[in-house]
């Protein structure tokens, strides 16, 4: 009789365990590896162009920001930093960009030297956009516009890293209008509901947004937010 009840037991754990499998396969894994795709196919060679800017995160007193470690004097880590950014700029582009985007199309690729990564922008923040790429927030202007640009996109995949940027490290973007190259000037952590996120800039501004805390599981409550001025454009 306990044999029989062991086997059933056994059973029962077995099916609930498969079960778990599907279910979280079907989720949480399946978003990770979206996420992994989106952040790596277009990635830029992390040894060939990611600089290593001297990391200022500390500054902000942020606990749950990484903070990279410095390896060389900050003056030639300043130097390499700078030379990687305008190598990356260079780089050719062969996909022309809409002009003026639609919800759902294709507008532009954000980089972000201090990974060493790739990623495409999306017109509209919506859950279909997020799950393409980072989304552009549909009510602010374009990048490299006087005002305040508004990119978001989900923690768990493509801006999974963005806690290691901080102050000072920068972005580049590529639109129709051309290359732009902003510097992290401010980090802030908000929550969810807050509305100065998107609020107008007197001057050419990008905003990139995630939740956070990052490790949090499940539905986070926070916003980790990077705050960074135009500072050239061509």
């Amino acid at each position: 009789m306990n044999k029989k009840r062991i086997s059933w037991l056994m059973t029962i754990a077995a099916v609930a365990m498969i079960t778990f499998g599907l279910w979280f396969s079907g989720t949480q894994a399946a978003t990770f590896a979206k996420g992994y795709l989106l952040y790596k196919a277009d990635s830029v060679a992390a040894e060939d162009f990611a600089p290593k800017l001297q990391t200022t995160n500390a500054e902000v007193s942020l606990p749950e920001a990484e903070e990279a470690e410095s390896i060389m004097d900050p003056v030639e880590e300043q130097e390499k930093g700078e030379e990687a950014a305008e190598e990356i700029a260079q780089l050719p582009k062969d996909i022309d960009y809409p002009s003026d985007p639609q919800i759902g199309d294709l507008m532009g690729e954000l980089i972000i030297p201090k990974l060493g990564a790739s990623l495409p922008i999306i017109h509209g923040t919506d859950e279909d956009e997020l799950e393409q790429g980072v989304g552009h927030y549909a009510g602010s202007v374009l990048p490299g516009q006087s005002d305040n640009s508004v990119l978001s996109g989900h923690r768990d995949t493509v801006f999974r890293e963005l806690g290691k940027v901080g102050k000072g490290d920068e972005f580049i973007v590529h639109t129709a209008d051309g290359t732009f190259t902003y510097r992290v000037r401010q980090v802030r952590i908000v929550d969810e509901d807050d509305r100065t996120v998107i609020v107008p800039k007197p001057r050419a501004t990008l905003t990139v947004s995630t939740c956070y805390p990052f490790d949090f599981v499940g539905y986070a409550p926070e916003r980790y937010i990077l705050v960074a001025d135009l500072v050239s454009g061509s």
